[in-house]
């Protein structure tokens, strides 16, 4: 069995500490707990270099930086680095010929989708753990990527969706064997039934940020991208949020990797991204609030970032701040006009 450099855990908005070997959903102030690192000592132990000369393709060639301590608990589906592809169009599209545009294409990932990364620690956790029930509410990719990654260990799923969730997403929940419910609601609807079912049906809940090992998993795409450009990192970086794990999973990457001392060169501006038929986090961003309060009536084309409220919202408005980003509403006509520019 291989050490981990876990030191302890930590809620995110009173700065508590817990310990790192037992399972823990919220904080006792409800709030996110973080993992946190024996950075110190990592730092004296792995190199950067050893990191990039490893033979792992995907996100376990980090494993000193995630929590999984055992090597067989680690639980993967294939996962591989993914590729940033330049969009040439786009900057023709923006007028602007001196930058860059890159995608990075999270479509490679098991279950076609960046809910893969968070899922896989989760999963791989819970097995660590020994739990034998996940429950989780989803607008559709992360339902997908928790019943594949719990059937690869054996883990029992159970996965709450809108009743409006495309048919494909939920077709692929029930075909990964998770047992999959339609909700009259939201994906806040389907939290509070996940929330309640607790006690009485004995799942551990692995909704967004209410554990602490799925931002874990989301981290890696910044471990990725700095690795990608040579431990440098861009100016900007445009990301889609609904409850926005991965913005605060890269951020936290980023914050870790310079305290190791292997980044170079400035931190990008963090820019989050809604539609404007259900931008929370915009409405607080521009009223210089802490916390986004509920969206009512959230509608957009883009359902996988129709989150009317998101736990981890203060975490979301923090990455953004400190990095001098900002946070936009974009029109679902403007989604769709440029989704189908850049395929062309």
């Amino acid at each position: 069995m291989e050490n981990s450099y876990v030191s302890h855990l930590e809620c995110s908005i009173t700065g508590k500490k817990y310990e790192a070997n037992k399972i823990h959903g919220l904080s006792e102030a409800g709030r996110p707990l973080l993992v946190r690192y024996n950075l110190e000592k990592l730092k004296n132990e792995i190199s950067r270099e050893q990191i990039s000369n490893s033979r792992v393709d995907g996100l376990w060639r980090y494993s000193p930086l995630l929590p999984v301590a055992d090597p067989k608990n680690r639980i993967s589906l294939g996962e591989t680095i993914t590729p940033l592809i330049k969009l040439n169009k786009s900057v023709n599209y923006t007028n602007n010929d001196k930058g860059q545009v890159l995608i990075k294409d999270e479509g490679r990932l098991p279950t076609g989708s960046f809910k893969a990364r968070g899922l896989c620690l989760a999963v791989s956790m819970a097995k660590q753990f020994k739990l034998n029930h996940l429950a989780i509410p989803t607008n559709g990719n992360a339902g997908a990527a928790l019943a594949a990654y719990a059937r690869q260990a054996n883990i029992k799923a159970t996965v709450f969706c809108p009743d409006d969730t495309p048919k494909v997403n939920v077709q692929e929940i029930q075909l990964q064997g998770a047992d999959t419910y339609l909700v009259n609601g939201l994906i806040n609807d389907c939290g509070k039934i996940v929330l309640e079912g607790r006690e009485k049906a004995g799942w551990f809940d692995v909704s967004t940020l209410k554990e602490p090992y799925r931002i874990e998993g989301k981290k890696t795409m910044g471990f990725e991208l700095a690795e990608q450009m040579n431990w440098t990192l861009p100016d900007a970086i445009f990301y889609p949020t609904g409850g926005g794990t991965g913005l605060i999973g890269m951020w936290k990457a980023f914050a870790e990797l310079k305290e190791l001392g292997w980044l170079t060169g400035k931190l990008p501006k963090m820019i989050a991204i809604q539609s404007s038929g259900c931008a929370p986090i915009v409405n607080a961003f521009d009223n210089g609030l802490d916390h986004a309060p509920l969206w009512d009536n959230a509608k957009t084309v883009a359902s996988g970032i129709r989150v009317p409220a998101a736990i981890g919202d203060f975490l979301i408005l923090d990455a953004i701040r400190q990095s001098h980003g900002c946070a936009l509403a974009v029109e679902d006509e403007h989604i769709i006009n440029t989704r189908d520019m850049i395929s062309k």
